[in-house]
């Protein structure tokens, strides 16, 4: 049970209430849902500045990796910045950046040959859309156009907004977005209807946009496996597999945004490797740094980056880029993170925890209260019945009330936990979600 809140708490929670907006809240509902003021955190748990311990269901925002306080990413952050805090990377380099893009190449489908960095994965679908258009306008073709996909979610700058398909984070800003095309989700199941059945439905549609348009299509962006911030939806790899093909058939190129299934989230490095195919570009951006501190990246096939080269007047530089490009801190963390993720065999852990879940939420799958569980890996979604307002928050404040910390899309609880938590807290996760789903939905 919590702790009563404390005279610091109430301070800390006025004082924030009258200075910050924080993003994806109600700030009229917010002072009182009871926020928590975090104060510390080690391992798998994070306390408030009331003593009490939290299990970080949801990795703190999907970006977390072997749990707060690891050593080995504290030693080379420390040891970096002893070294060089930051310098600008427009024509400069250092041996973090260097060192980490070959890591990050290594683990990378054959044919990812270069990586350019960026800040945060919104940043990074940004950066790709850009390359998309210009190395197709370098080669002669002018081609304005995008297709995307219905409940896709690629971040929160207008060009990411463009190919997103979240009416209720993305239909006020309509008149300000690019031009694009959208097909239905491949992870909208019709009742009876199998998840490759849906999967060669919306190629279909894709398959007759790109007849009609495909000559102005610069790229196809996707979110292989799981849409994420649509709710956990998960559709077949012959989706994947189809995109490819048909970006191949019309000479498009496809991003492959993996800012929340990569970094070993699917139970493979990427979620890609599960379809078998290369796209021409992936973002990665949360994982990347074991969860310390900013960065995401681009990783180009070497055609889209070839399209760039040519002398100083071509005109053919990518002119974008920002101030902390390729932060050697951010760079170090994120270079100790693959160290470890490979010394302990991360990526199979995060496999067998998906199992785990897996297996721990048949039961609750049965629940009257349930309509679904949606899990590829680590991701989990567990659509509720909407029986009161906010149903799915009041799922996770049943949550939080006994140790464990998840937040919900709209009525999917989410469930995304550490790549490396051990099956003691595992199973702490699951069996009070589970239960407090049929506290509030029974």
């Amino acid at each position: 049970m919590s702790a009563p809140v404390g005279d610091n708490t109430r301070s800390l929670i006025k004082r924030d209430a009258s200075s910050v907006w924080h993003p994806f809240t109600q700030q009229s509902l917010w002072p009182s849902d009871d926020p928590i003021v975090v104060d510390r955190a080690e391992g798998m748990y994070f306390w408030d500045t009331d003593g009490n311990r939290y299990l970080d269901g949801v990795s703190s925002l999907w970006v977390n990796v072997h749990g707060h306080g690891v050593p080995e990413i504290n030693a080379a952050i420390a040891q970096q910045l002893d070294r060089l805090d930051h310098t600008t990377f427009l024509g400069l380099t250092h041996e973090p950046g260097i060192a980490l893009a070959e890591r990050l190449l290594d683990t990378a489908p054959a044919g990812l040959s270069k990586v350019f960095y960026a800040g945060d994965g919104s940043s990074a679908v940004e950066a790709a859309l850009k390359m998309a258009y210009q190395a197709h306008v370098q080669r002669g073709q002018v081609r304005p156009l995008y297709l995307h996909v219905a409940e896709g979610y690629h971040g929160d700058t207008l060009g990411s907004v463009s190919v997103g398909g979240i009416d209720l984070f993305h239909e006020k800003y309509q008149p300000l977005l690019l031009t694009t095309a959208m097909v239905s989700s491949p992870g909208l199941i019709e009742p009876g209807q199998s998840r490759k059945d849906r999967a060669t439905e919306v190629l279909h549609e894709m398959r007759s946009l790109l007849q009609e348009s495909g000559e102005q299509v610069s790229a196809v962006v996707i979110e292989p496996l799981v849409q994420a911030a649509g709710g956990m939806l998960t559709h077949d790899v012959s989706f994947v597999q189809g995109v490819r093909q048909l970006c191949d058939e019309f000479d498009v190129l496809l991003i492959c945004d993996e800012v929340a299934t990569g970094i070993g989230r699917t139970g493979r490095m990427w979620a890609v490797e599960h379809a078998g195919i290369r796209p021409d570009m992936i973002t990665c951006g949360k994982g990347v740094t074991g969860g310390y501190l900013p960065l995401s990246a681009v990783l180009v096939a070497e055609p889209v980056y070839e399209a760039f080269l040519g002398s100083a007047t071509s005109g053919r530089t990518f002119y974008h880029g920002h101030s902390y490009t390729a932060n050697p801190l951010s760079c170090a963390a994120a270079i100790a993170n693959l160290d470890l993720m490979s010394e302990r065999d991360t990526v199979a852990h995060a496999a067998a925890v998906g199992e785990r879940i897996r297996d721990s939420l048949v039961p609750l799958a049965a629940h009257s209260g349930v309509k679904e569980i949606r899990q590829i890996g680590t991701m989990t979604g567990i659509e509720v019945e909407s029986v009161m307002d906010r149903t799915g928050f009041a799922v996770c404040q049943e949550a939080r009330r006994n140790g464990v910390w998840v937040r919900p899309l709209g009525d999917v609880v989410v469930l995304m936990p550490p790549l490396a938590i051990e099956n003691s807290d595992l199973d702490l996760l699951t069996s009070v979600v589970s239960d407090a789903v049929d506290s509030v939905v029974r």
